[in-house]
């Protein structure tokens, strides 16, 4: 293969395929079919015609790798300086915001190493040395990375305790939903916006706080709870009393002491809360660090919820939302692959100390 500007097959790569015309040269030499090898090899039978007849003319030696169709623009040692000016941020680089495109990483080369791209080069550029195009997540700018890498080892040593107790360790948060869906799409006559009717107010509906829990030689469990906004008791959200019974549900159904891990809500904080926490000896509790939601593997579930079960949907009324996010719920409790997914997002583990 050939491409403009250094682009084509990376070294794995060719040795992968040159491996591949080597093992076809064994059976071309036992007569083999072409359309057998190429099942087998799982390639094309084009690709297979032309390594038998290249085979016919130069024996295996002349399916040997040739190396590099061309060399690159920018070696390894210079790709390597691209990466640190990469990783400084377009803002540093005098762009508005903090979002690599590849005609500002086109223009970052020019300006940095007097060598003219394409962006289809740049594309390939990238791809080759393992950068891809993705979704950057969001942090907040209040955030204390020092204060969450010492939050980190304290969670460390309270998953040893609770590997060591025989406890589950149980991650916490609530959300709330709205009527409005993320995102909408329904067909139309072309030339004619469809119009779809939704609350015009931001206020939410509902409200669910969950319980994803984990224990080594387990399967995950997933514990929610729902509230709609309007509460017989004109309160708007949940009160300290609402997570006490929930945690005691999750304890019932558990079966064992539990390793509490969320967030510092002024609810969770209560004089109530603390007191009824105190007076448990099967339940620990821990608070995460602030701004740090990534160490949530609940975080992900409410992500998962919006973009399947809420995602392209105009919800007639709220007991419409209600059921849709209940239903959602109620698959994830039985997709443990999808809750222990959820975990390994936030880089944390349930393996024994």
């Amino acid at each position: 293969m050939r491409y403009a500007q250094g682009g084509g097959l990376t070294d794995e790569r060719r040795v992968f395929r040159e491996k591949l015309r080597m093992g076809a040269a064994e059976r071309f030499a036992r007569g083999e079919e072409n359309a057998v090898i190429a099942r087998d090899l799982r390639v094309s039978v084009r690709s297979v015609q032309r390594w038998r007849k290249t085979w016919s003319q130069g024996g295996p030696r002349a399916l040997a790798s040739k190396g590099p169709a061309s060399l690159p623009l920018l070696s390894d040692e210079l790709f390597a300086v691209l990466e640190l000016e990469l990783v400084k941020g377009p803002v540093a680089h005098g762009w508005p915001d903090q979002t690599w495109t590849l005609s500002r990483i086109k223009t970052l080369i020019g300006r940095r190493f007097h060598k003219s791209y394409t962006v289809q080069g740049v594309a390939a550029l990238l791809n080759r040395h393992g950068w891809s195009c993705q979704v950057p997540a969001r942090r907040a700018v209040e955030r204390d990375d020092a204060a969450v890498r010492v939050g980190e080892g304290d969670l460390a040593g309270r998953g040893m305790t609770a590997a060591a107790l025989g406890a589950w360790l149980v991650f916490e948060d609530e959300a709330g939903f709205s009527m409005t869906p993320p995102t909408t799409r329904t067909w139309s006559r072309r030339g004619r916006t469809p119009i779809v009717r939704v609350r015009g107010r931001s206020r939410r509906w509902l409200s669910v706080a969950a319980l994803v829990c984990y224990k080594a030689g387990e399967r995950s469990r997933l514990i929610y709870r729902p509230s709609p906004d309007v509460r017989p008791d004109g309160r708007k959200s949940f009160s300290w009393k609402d997570y006490r019974d929930l945690i005691q549900t999750a304890h019932q159904q558990l079966g064992g002491p539990i390793v509490l891990v969320w967030d510092n809500l002024n609810t969770h904080l209560t004089a109530g809360m603390r007191r009824y926490i105190a007076e448990r000896d099967w339940l620990t509790v821990y608070q995460l660090p602030p701004y740090a939601p990534d160490l949530n593997p609940v975080e992900s579930i409410w992500s998962v919820l919006r973009r399947t079960t809420t995602a392209n949907r105009a919800f007639a009324d709220p007991h419409d939302l209600i059921t849709a996010v209940r239903r959602g719920l109620r698959q994830l409790q039985y997709r443990h692959d999808v809750l222990d997914g959820c975990l390994t997002s936030t880089g944390l583990t349930t393996a024994p100390p």
